[in-house]
């Protein structure tokens, strides 16, 4: 099943993608979430948090999943993605932060912790709902263009596009970190559902590619029309290719 949610404007992209966490949460109070980073969830956060202040939504039996960490920084550095998720989402609704999970970044042995996050999402009965954004280029979480897809959690080198792309997060190019570890292509694929956010004019190519072009590991996202259970949101620009 595959459905699109067009939002004229981020604000209205962002309500309705919250929407649907909303109604997974309801169905199922303790769900697991795959979180996303990003500039396009931060909307749907927000709202989330709004909703959570008016006792409208209930975070207390939630566990959550990121999909990715920066490697080399900890959840200390105002550019992990701990850090980004504890400031936009896991310090302003009712989560336990015991039940919240981010790949470390800082590990001294990255084959031991990406086998460890891949045992730790089957020990959670695995996700009930993967929020994902979508790069420029077609990678999700940061799993980039590449010969094949990659099945489990992994290091990989991030593309100069991505580097570029989340350079506007950081005082300066340099800055930015050159690899991370990210969920695999598999673990996104056994998400029960998924939601994906996209805003803007620029994504408009790339949705098109990723949703009506051939499924390919050179546009990591097509791999998504394969699964049973997918919701695209996004805003009438990022939309615009697609009718």
């Amino acid at each position: 099943m595959f459905r699109i949610l067009k939002g004229k404007d981020y604000d209205e992209m962002s309500l309705f993608a919250a929407n649907v966490i909303f109604a997974q949460i309801t169905l199922k109070p303790d769900c697991v979430l795959g979180l996303a980073t990003g500039s396009s969830p931060i909307g749907t956060y927000n709202q989330l948090i709004k909703w959570n202040n008016d006792n409208l939504v209930d975070f207390s039996q939630v566990t959550s999943v990121n999909l990715d960490e920066y490697v080399g920084l900890d959840g200390l550095s105002d550019q992990s993605y701990r850090y980004f998720m504890n400031h936009h989402l896991f310090n302003h609704v009712n989560i336990d932060s015991g039940n919240t999970y981010v790949p470390n970044g800082r590990t001294d042995d990255v084959k031991k912790e990406c086998e460890h996050y891949d045992k730790l999402i089957r020990d959670l009965g695995g996700i009930d709902l993967q929020l994902l954004g979508l790069g420029n280029n077609g990678h999700i979480g940061f799993n980039e263009p590449a010969d094949s897809f990659a099945k489990g959690t992994h290091k990989v080198d991030l593309t100069d596009s991505t580097i570029k792309a989340n350079s506007r997060f950081f005082d300066q190019a340099k800055d930015v970190p050159t690899q991370a570890l990210t969920m695999g292509i598999g673990n996104i694929l056994l998400a029960e559902k998924i939601l994906i956010v996209v805003s803007g004019e620029e994504k408009a190519d790339i949705v098109k590619k990723a949703f009506f072009g051939p499924v390919t590991p050179q546009v990591p996202a097509s791999i998504l029309q394969l699964h049973k259970d997918v919701t695209l949101v996004g805003d009438e620009a990022a939309l615009s290719g697609i009718g």
